[in-house]
């Protein structure tokens, strides 16, 4: 991913989740996932995220960017993003959560298993 885009990612999402706290940082990254999955396949895969780069305005990614994005949050190998290798990236990409995230993740968990988002 480019670093100006990262670094502004960085400043951006530690704010959102002090703002939101866990549930609704939660239900928002969930939103976005919603906004860039291919709605037939329920994954963001390359085109997807192409597609709708700009809603997150990554509109100046390269697609080089954008793959390599999608490969750095796919865990499992299946060449797309899936919620949870989504949500997982966007603590990755951001350092100063990293010490929250487990208490996040928890939340995530909890919630998921309720059913909820």
């Amino acid at each position: 991913m480019a670093s100006k885009t990262q670094s502004c990612f960085e400043d951006f999402f530690p704010i959102m989740a002090n703002k939101l706290g866990g549930d609704g940082l939660i239900g928002e990254l969930c939103n976005g996932f919603r906004l860039l999955m291919d709605a037939d396949k329920g994954l963001i895969t390359f085109d997807s995220l192409k597609k709708n780069a700009a809603v997150l305005g990554l509109q100046d990614l390269t697609d080089d960017d954008l793959r390599n994005m999608v490969r750095e949050g796919d865990l499992d190998g299946d060449g797309a993003l899936s919620q949870m290798d989504f949500c997982v990236l966007m603590f990755r990409l951001s350092p100063d959560l990293m010490e929250q995230s487990q208490f996040l993740l928890e939340e995530a968990l909890h919630q998921e298993l309720k059913g909820g988002y």
